[in-house]
């Protein structure tokens, strides 16, 4: 059993690529110790970094996935990079319904919609949102008075958190029409754009 999760993960990985690296920053920069990963689907990275993570998802081969927990958590805690032991949970529901968990520390938002939305009442006050704008969920925390952009995270994984005001601005300085990115669940073509952003929930 044990040896399937693991090829699947790998493969997996091999697919998507590996964001264990985006994660460790985040995690470091911002001392989070608990997350939660709206839409994970078998992403189970966040975890070689972060000592408290609940992943979310309703996805079918994601619920049969994380069946194997005690593989899953001996992977886990031979290869995590803290001291603590590694607390994993999995919660096989859609993230748009009300989940029964406390305040965390970062939401992991990577393409699966609208998670910041959908969620941010999970995270706690000067939590952080990270997130890209694959279906325009940077988009909507940009112009969500909740959340404030403290920065993004480049292709090789280094936080920027100057020059902000360059993001989010398209060609010509065309208005913004967040009614389209909700319609479409994309992200616009801005001027200027980031792997993924950085959002602090405003207390």
């Amino acid at each position: 059993m044990e040896k399937g999760f693991l090829e699947e993960y790998q493969e997996y990985i091999r697919k998507t690529g590996d964001r264990k690296a985006l994660y460790k920053a985040v995690a470091k920069e911002y001392g989070v110790q608990k997350a939660i990963y709206p839409g994970s689907f078998i992403d189970i990275s966040p975890s070689l970094v972060i000592p408290e993570v609940n992943y979310i998802d309703n996805f079918k081969g994601a619920i049969r996935f994380f069946k194997q927990m005690d593989g899953i958590q001996n992977y886990i805690e031979q290869h995590k990079e803290y001291p603590e032991a590694c607390k994993i949970d999995f919660i096989g529901q859609d993230y748009t319904e009300p989940l029964r968990i406390e305040q965390v520390d970062l939401i992991i938002s990577q393409y699966a919609g609208f998670v910041g939305q959908e969620t941010k009442r999970y995270l706690k006050p000067d939590g952080i949102l990270l997130c890209n704008d694959s279906h325009g969920d940077a988009t909507l925390a940009r112009f969500d008075e909740d959340f404030e952009l403290i920065g993004i995270v480049s292709g090789n994984n280094e936080i920027e958190e100057g020059e902000l005001e360059r993001y989010f601005k398209l060609p010509k300085e065309k208005p913004i029409d967040l009614k389209l990115v909700k319609d479409k669940m994309k992200g616009l073509a801005y001027s200027a754009a980031a792997e993924n952003y950085l959002f602090r929930k405003k207390s």
